[in-house]
C-alpha cells in the first residue's frame, strides 16, 4: 500500500512527508488556487519536498490542450 496526500498545502505536505510515511501527493489548480500561488511553481515546490509520485492535474477540456498542458507539468521534475 502507498501513502499519498491529497493537498497543495506545503505546510501540510511537510508534516506528513517529516513521519516518513508519504508516498507521494496528488494535486489539481482547483486545490493550488487556494494557497494562492502559481500552479507550476507550486508543483515544483511540492517535488522539492516529496522523494515520490506527483500527480498533478490539467485543466484543458481537449485531448491537445490536455497533452499541451501535461507536457509543460512533466518538465517541472524527474
Amino acid at each position: 500500500m502507498k501513502l499519498f496526500i491529497d493537498t497543495a498545502n506545503l505546510d501540510e505536505i511537510r508534516e506528513i512527508a517529516s513521519w516518513g510515511i508519504l508516498d507521494g501527493v496528488t494535486t489539481n489548480p482547483s486545490l493550488a488556487a487556494r494557497e494562492g500561488r502559481d500552479f507550476a511553481e507550486l508543483i515544483s515546490d511540492i517535488c522539492d519536498i516529496v522523494d515520490g509520485d506527483i500527480s498533478a492535474e490539467v485543466v484543458a477540456l481537449d485531448a491537445e490542450g490536455m497533452l499541451a498542458e501535461a507536457r509543460v507539468l512533466a518538465k517541472i521534475h524527474d
